[in-house]
């Protein structure tokens, strides 16, 4: 593969990061403004006709378990989590995209700490999702590590 597919592939994946972290802060601000009964009842809603028409609908009934344990202290610690972490990554998306030689290593360092914390939470959850994440930011470090080379080198010919 090229370096300039393997640049496009990098831009690609990182947009996809930057949309994520985005789409992610507003989940984050949404928490923060919509108290937990509303979450409840936004979830009954959602689930209540899927539980009719099959009473051990797979989503319909995780969605159910995950509303009734929603706490006000999750709710804040979610809300935190998903606005302190994901406006990091937004950051250091743009930083990435303008090319700033500092965001490659702290990027890399950052995501690595986002990997350890989604397995830590992957070892009491067993979530698939953690399990993707991580393998998609695994994808990302490599990419992040091979433009960084690339970008380096480029800055030394300069």
């Amino acid at each position: 593969m090229n370096e300039t597919r393997i640049h496009q592939i990098f831009q690609i994946s990182i947009l996809f990061k930057g949309t994520h972290a985005l789409i992610e802060c507003i989940g984050g601000l949404l928490l923060v403004f919509i108290n937990t009964a509303r979450i409840r009842s936004l979830v009954d809603t959602f689930t209540q006709t899927r539980l009719v028409n099959d009473p051990d609908d797979y989503i319909a009934t995780h969605l159910m378990k995950m509303a009734e344990g929603f706490s006000v202290s999750s709710q804040h610690f979610y809300a935190f989590y998903l606005l302190s972490h994901r406006l990091i990554k937004a950051l250091l998306v743009i930083a990435l995209l303008k090319n700033k030689l500092w965001a490659y290593p702290l990027s890399l360092f950052v995501l690595g700490l986002f990997i350890a914390y989604q397995l830590y939470r992957y070892s009491y959850t067993q979530s698939s999702v953690l399990l993707v994440l991580t393998v998609f930011d695994l994808f990302i470090m490599v990419l992040i590590w091979h433009e960084y080379g690339l970008v380096r080198q480029r800055k030394t010919l300069s």
